[in-house]
């Protein structure tokens, strides 16, 4: 198998984005498959579900820690379109999980990827262990 080391490990609990701590995830694993519900922080308030439209999915398979992110965003007219975005696990630690996924790619009125705008693009996205500290920009 390809995971990466310590991504076998039971990776549940809460995290935030380490760029912007106002996005905090709460992760369910049962051994075979990590499931982050994205949460927003609000201040001087719980962390409240964004209304569920977006969701990342990793399983634990022979070719790594892989699987999608699951969203939902609107096409020029204003169709909510169901999209899902590659992403794997690239570092699993004790501090956190390193994410690599696709960050944009173009879609057409009808929710199918657009052939012309934007080529798409991956960037990796670091998740810190644990909820910010009140402190934290």
């Amino acid at each position: 198998m390809r995971i990466p080391p310590g991504c076998e490990l039971n990776q549940a609990g809460e995290y935030h984005h380490e760029e912007n701590p106002a996005f905090l995830y709460r992760g369910e694993d049962d051994g075979g498959t990590l499931t982050l519900a994205v949460m927003r922080a609000r201040e001087g308030a719980e962390a409240q579900s964004d209304g569920g439209t977006v969701s990342i999915v990793l399983n634990r398979t022979p070719d790594g820690f892989v699987g999608e992110t699951r969203a939902t965003t609107f096409a020029g007219a204003g169709t909510a379109c169901p999209v899902r975005f590659p992403t794997q696990a690239t570092t699993c630690d004790e501090k956190g999980l390193t994410l690599r996924s696709v960050a944009t790619m173009a879609i057409d009125e009808n929710c199918r990827p657009a052939p012309s705008g934007p080529k798409t693009a991956w960037k990796e996205q670091r998740l810190v262990r644990g909820v910010p500290d009140a402190g934290t920009p």
